[in-house]
């Protein structure tokens, strides 16, 4: 059988740009056009589905055939929230489905898929390329304008001290304490805005994660226990060795703090994985997958939600005395590196998952 094919295809710029997984249905209910997005997700090229009965290759857990049906008749678009999908390769996954019928031919049916830890990810992750920036002006300015002057006020300090008897002598002590603390604060203020561009190459996942692993295991993880749960078989990322470690340790030692501060937990899961479904705009327009996959898991109190929402945000932190700029250095190198960092939690678990990029094509040769 021919595949039906509209006669007013989607705008080519707009129908490949598009993030989510998109099908044409026509008027037989057979695939008539699929969009990048919707290949990866298929995890077939859209030749292979063109004339495919649509539910054969993709399991919607509603009555799609009735939902066509009643979106032709009516004219008008349906959606179908938290529904599970499978293609038959793959675990279900629950997603929201809209459906709607063609402007200019109401038999043609737009079907998209949106995963719903997707859909999540990408919503909470819409602000983390904008997250710290507006702290790098201010890194220069409190680095180069109050450190000088704390250094006067710790030496005088000190001076001071040397002369006052002994029961007045600790509040000098105290005054080149705390001006010694907020020094160590400007510092890494200081390394936030000042954070160099990422060196890339090809970068084995595992690695970076187990240099950061046994780093915290003699540190300040040393009275957890950290699983391994890695796939294997994950490609390379495209990324700067010394930074990837950078964030996966600043993670690990986020959820070693937040464990052993509230007494709770000690587990933490480094879990890997592969999942072709999240793809985001790159540097040329065009849809960029990610789908290499680092989870960072935790058994403790979970993120308080007064703060949840803008955890990736400069200065802000759980802890008390906390500077609230490691998880938004993190959330700035995964930036640089064209990749996603999202954050779900509830008590008793927290993940932090970092999505990346595989090597291109036009740097694997010279890798």
């Amino acid at each position: 059988m021919t595949p039906y094919r509209t006669p007013y295809p989607v705008p080519g710029v707009v129908w490949a740009s598009l993030p989510l997984p998109a099908l044409l249905i026509g008027p037989d209910n057979r695939i008539a056009e699929v969009n990048p997005a919707g290949e990866i997700f298929l995890n077939v090229s859209s030749k292979s589905l063109m004339g495919q009965p649509a539910f054969d290759r993709l399991s919607i857990d509603a009555p799609m055939d009735e939902a066509l049906a009643r979106a032709r008749v009516n004219q008008s678009p349906l959606f179908i929230n938290d529904v599970d999908v499978t293609t038959g390769e793959r675990a279900p996954i629950q997603c929201n489905i809209q459906v709607a019928p063609m402007h200019d031919n109401a038999e043609v049916i737009l079907l998209i898929i949106s995963p719903r830890d997707v859909a999540d990810r990408l919503g909470r992750a819409m602000q983390v390329k904008s997250a710290a920036k507006s702290a790098i002006g201010m890194a220069e300015m409190l680095a180069h304008e109050i450190k000088n002057p704390l250094a006067g006020i710790s030496g005088a300090a000190q001076l001071i001290g040397m002369n006052l008897p002994p029961e007045d002598r600790e509040l000098a002590d105290l005054i080149v304490e705390e001006t010694r603390r907020i020094v160590k604060l400007l510092e890494q203020v200081e390394q936030f805005g000042n954070l160099r561009p990422p060196d890339r190459r090809a970068v084995n996942i595992h690695d970076a994660l187990d240099r950061a692993r046994k780093s915290a295991m003699v540190g300040f993880a040393a009275h957890m226990q950290i699983v391994e749960d890695y796939d294997p078989s994950l490609p390379p990322t495209y990324a700067d060795p010394d930074q990837l470690m950078q964030v996966f340790l600043n993670l690990i030692k986020n959820a070693a703090e937040a464990c052993q501060r509230a007494g709770e937990g000690t587990t933490i899961r480094l879990h890997t994985f592969y999942d072709l479904s999240l793809r985001i705009r790159g540097k040329d327009g065009r849809p960029a997958a990610l789908p290499l996959q680092i989870e960072i898991i935790d058994d403790g109190p979970g993120i308080p939600p007064e703060i949840a929402a803008d955890i990736f945000e400069p200065f802000v932190s759980g802890r008390e005395n906390g500077t609230g700029l490691g998880l938004a250095l993190v959330s700035k190198i995964i930036s640089d590196h064209e990749g996603w960092i999202s954050v779900d939690s509830v008590p008793g678990r927290t993940v932090f998952r970092v999505s990346l990029p595989m090597v291109p094509k036009d740097k694997k040769e010279k890798a």
